[in-house]
């Protein structure tokens, strides 16, 4: 893991989860939309970073879209998946220079990824943060 990205979750893994799936969801709604302009300025002096921008704005909101909390129109996904899987798209975005093969841009990638791994670290994805109850075991 990179070093910005890796200091966001070292930060923020231990702190109290005080963001509501209401206040995640507008986290990532501002999150595609920063993508979506950051791809823009991108889009004339670095094509390859304008195009890595778009990608993950896309996931970003693909995954927005699916989930099911406020802001969500599918509820295909559950919000304790949505978690889990928004540290995958923190893992892509800080590895997209890598993968697209461009240097310019770079921090604003990495600087992307340790938003999105604040943002995830910082969420109740539970009622109250606690495990789900397990079921009774049949005999």
């Amino acid at each position: 893991m990179t070093v910005l990205p890796g200091m966001a979750d070292a930060v923020t893994r231990r702190l109290p989860k005080m963001v509501s799936p209401k206040g995640h969801a507008i986290a990532d709604y501002i999150t595609i939309g920063v993508f979506a302009v950051a791809g823009g300025l991108f889009w004339r002096t670095n094509k390859r970073a304008a195009m890595g921008a778009f990608l993950c704005g896309g996931a970003e909101l693909a995954l927005s879209l699916l989930t099911d909390y406020p802001g969500g129109v599918a509820g295909i996904i559950p919000f304790p998946a949505h978690g889990k899987m928004d540290v995958g798209l923190a893992a892509f975005t800080a590895t997209m220079p890598e993968l697209l093969s461009f240097r310019e841009g770079r921090e604003f990638f990495l600087a992307q990824a340790g938003a999105i791994t604040a943002s995830a670290n910082m969420t109740r994805f539970r009622v109250g943060n606690r495990p789900p109850r397990r079921s009774p075991r049949r005999a």
